[in-house]
């Protein structure tokens, strides 16, 4: 078997759960899923949760009922949710999500608008239904302008690239 050299969150997660080198249509255990947490060792990365999510039974974090309804057609997938602190000043979080069944083989890294700092949830549960293994990332803050940057030159450089290249980059 090749060793693929893995640089990233998410082809970590992806080359753990799915055999390497990866192929499509594999299935992950809810097992697989939960012994994520630790066996994930990438630098500066923390796995906060790893954890089966069975369909039609995500809750979106902090929302309505009516986001929840939005979230409720679901396919079962597995849910890892990262912290990432590449410097002392850094604190992204991250998730990435795997179909449990039926992964079409491909990885999207969805993305955030203008000065955007949250988890996208809404289109990373597009992209599980249609079968692919996502991401997400925060840019390494929360809130939708960019009072963050102030006095933070290392939280400005995480959401200029590196929280987008720590979560999905393989260079």
């Amino acid at each position: 078997m090749k060793e693929i050299p893995v640089k990233s969150v998410a082809a970590a997660v992806v080359a753990l759960l799915f055999s390497v080198p990866l192929h499509a249509e594999e299935s992950v255990s809810a097992a697989a899923c939960e012994r994520l947490a630790a066996s994930l060792k990438l630098p500066n990365t923390t796995v906060t949760a790893a954890q089966p999510i069975a369909a039609g039974r995500f809750a979106l974090p902090g929302v309505g009922a009516a986001a929840a309804q939005a979230a409720a057609d679901l396919p079962a997938f597995c849910r890892i949710s990262l912290t990432i602190k590449p410097s002392s000043d850094s604190d992204i979080k991250s998730e990435v999500w795997l179909p449990m069944t039926g992964w079409n083989g491909k990885f999207l890294q969805v993305g955030n608008g203008a000065w955007g700092g949250s988890i996208q949830y809404g289109a990373l549960g597009d992209s599980l239904r249609r079968s692919y293994a996502a991401a997400s990332t925060d840019t390494g803050h929360t809130g939708t302008d960019a009072s963050f940057a102030m006095g933070h030159p290392e939280k400005l450089i995480d959401f200029g690239y590196r929280s987008v290249q720590t979560t999905c980059s393989d260079s």
